[in-house]
């Protein structure tokens, strides 16, 4: 047997991380737990899991959780399951407001048990091949659009999708950001559908970053640029394109364009393996919760850019 596991939601993400988690040596998903029993019965039957009722019926019987609630119940169902000792890996975004994000950090710091925020990117083959070679950036250009899913219908497109990317520039910048404009507009859901955000950062860098839900096609690139080539990176391909500058000995300039080697892999089954290393105190990539924290700060100052545009319109 291996280490009991739960999964906390069962709906699209939900079934998916209990699919990926069955693939992670030494995880042995024994429950699946869902407001909605029919659908939790249903998920448990097919991973040969049991349902109970509610998450405080985990207390003693799981090492480990993943939540894959809505993000609205995502504090309330995170802190019960901390204050049972369970570790936790939290879908993104951590919490819709700052308040809740400091009230899930504090439970963990608190209990001292792990929790992990979900965000896949940092997993993406691509983006780990990227880190290689992305260094000082000057200038990011994301764009993540796609048409409405319906999925993630609580939150608007800056925590429903921009929040990757804010996470990742935020990363790859490693500054603070001390402007922020931004534009957006209800489309379809009755909440921001399109956002675009200019963030300016104290070491100079800026990000123009552009989420939609509205759109006919589905595009998922990121671009960094610094002093002499940039980096372009297709999420949903997991490519990346390394364009340089060289000035060879005689002081002729030539631009050389590579695709890097990257190792095809299932960004959120790489997610879940981590989550359990680092449950069983060993060497893993655990996304820093500070930078997560940042994350929706800087979402939040985003939807409040908008918000105003949108009332003096």
């Amino acid at each position: 047997m291996g280490m009991p596991y739960a999964v906390v939601g069962a709906g699209y993400w939900g079934q998916r991380h209990a699919d990926r988690a069955r693939e992670v040596d030494g995880v042995d998903v024994a429950f699946v737990v869902d407001r909605d029993r029919s659908r939790a019965e249903a998920l448990a039957a097919r991973v040969g899991a049991a349902a109970p009722d509610d998450v405080r019926r985990l207390a003693g019987r799981v090492t480990a959780a993943a939540v894959a609630v809505p993000a609205s119940e995502h504090r309330a169902v995170a802190c019960a399951l901390l204050e049972a000792g369970i570790a936790v890996l939290l879908e993104k975004p951590l919490a819709p407001t700052l308040a809740e994000v400091d009230a899930l950090l504090e439970a963990a710091r608190r209990t001292g048990v792990l929790l992990q925020v979900g965000h896949l990117e940092r997993f993406n083959p691509a983006v780990v091949a990227a880190r290689g070679v992305v260094r000082n950036p000057r200038f990011i250009e994301v764009h993540r659009i796609g048409p409405f899913s319906g999925r993630a219908s609580d939150v608007d497109v800056v925590l429903d999708l921009m929040i990757h990317d804010l996470d990742l520039v935020l990363d790859f910048v490693g500054a603070k950001v001390v402007e922020v404009r931004a534009a957006g507009a209800p489309v379809l859901s009755g909440q921001i559908d399109i956002a675009n955000a200019r963030l300016e950062f104290a070491n100079g860098a800026v990000a123009n970053v552009t989420a939609s839900r509205a759109s006919l096609k589905e595009e998922r690139k990121l671009r960094v640029f610094h002093n002499d080539g940039y980096t372009a990176i297709d999420f949903a391909r997991q490519e990346v394109v390394s364009v340089e500058r060289r000035i060879d000995t005689r002081g002729e300039v030539t631009i050389e364009a590579r695709l890097l080697d990257v190792a095809t892999s299932d960004p959120l089954r790489d997610e879940i393996r981590s989550f359990v290393r680092a449950v069983k105190g060993e060497a893993a990539d655990v996304p820093p919760l500070d930078v997560a924290r940042e994350a929706i700060a800087l979402s939040q100052q985003i939807r409040g850019d908008i918000q105003r545009r949108l009332e003096n319109c």
